[in-house]
């Protein structure tokens, strides 16, 4: 099984390439060989790999930077997302394609379901929402994968960031008033693999559509920096105390959505996969820096 997934360089990228092998082939590629903004880069990557699948997770993911680059978040996250949909289809092959909790309000009381009313806040995640749309009317073989708060060994995230800057503080103010689910990349990887396996093995299938897919369980921005400290601490690397903050003490330009928590009930009804509480990633997390 060869799968071709866009973003070379991308956290989620970067963790399907760790389980190239075992009789499947992860090829990456990025610019200038696989530009989204680019349609006839886009064909010529498929027509040279000849994916069974492509995936999609590559995407303008800075939040508070689209507010005022709109135009380049739209052609990457919906313009560019259409392009390599509509490539794939044109092949004769399935998408799974990478979205985000940010295309939902965050004003819900408990998990969104895939069948909620989308309302994004922000830039981000319109863009990421007219993607969806587009990626689902260009290939009718679609898989729409929303998951939220991505961590890994790889790239920056919130979990590097707190180890960066627990080394010179001994407190550290986060935002409590937030709730989600603390995602592992590697996790995310490994529920892809369970969907391409589906799309190929079961070709025509009732499989395409959207899905949410997160991991176990639900913290705060707080709750999830006082688990890396305590994971941390025990391995003799940074610990610092965390002091909860609300969303209002520290304002950034974009929205971020108060409830982020996503159902994976029918993502794990229809694909027979599960991924693993988010604590559990945060301790793979860290010991995969330590061997790095």
């Amino acid at each position: 099984m060869r799968i071709l997934v866009t973003g070379r360089d991308g956290q989620v990228a970067r963790c399907l390439r760790d389980l190239d092998g075992n009789g499947r082939e992860i090829v990456c590629l990025g610019r200038p060989d696989l530009d989204l903004t680019d349609e006839a880069s886009v064909a010529a990557a498929i027509a040279k790999v000849e994916p069974a699948i492509v995936v999609n997770p590559a995407a303008y993911t800075a939040v508070d930077k689209a507010e005022s680059e709109a135009e380049t978040a739209f052609a990457v996250n919906a313009q560019g997302a259409e392009t390599v949909a509509r490539a794939a289809a044109e092949a004769g092959i399935p998408i799974v394609h990478i979205s985000t909790d940010y295309v939902f309000a965050g004003d819900k009381d408990g998990a969104y379901v895939e069948t909620d009313e989308t309302g994004p806040t922000g830039v981000y995640g319109a863009s990421k929402l007219d993607g969806e749309r587009r990626v689902a009317a260009a290939n009718p073989q679609a898989v729409i994968l929303r998951t939220a708060w991505v961590y890994s060994p790889y790239g920056g995230n919130f979990l590097k960031t707190m180890l960066r800057v627990g080394k010179d503080r001994d407190v550290l103010t986060v935002v409590a008033d937030q709730h989600g689910t603390p995602t592992y990349g590697p996790d995310i990887a490994a529920g892809i693999i369970a969907v391409c396996d589906r799309a190929l093995e079961e070709p025509g299938g009732a499989w395409p559509g959207i899905y949410h897919m997160v991991a176990e369980g639900e913290t705060t921005w707080a709750g999830f920096a006082e688990a890396i400290f305590a994971a941390s601490k025990k391995r003799g690397g940074p610990s610092a105390r965390v002091e909860p903050i609300t969303t209002s003490d520290y304002p950034t330009p974009a929205r971020r959505p108060a409830n982020s928590r996503l159902d994976s009930s029918r993502f794990q009804a229809v694909f027979g996969h599960r991924l693993p509480d988010w604590q559990s990633g945060v301790d793979r997390c860290l010991a995969a820096l330590d061997r790095a």
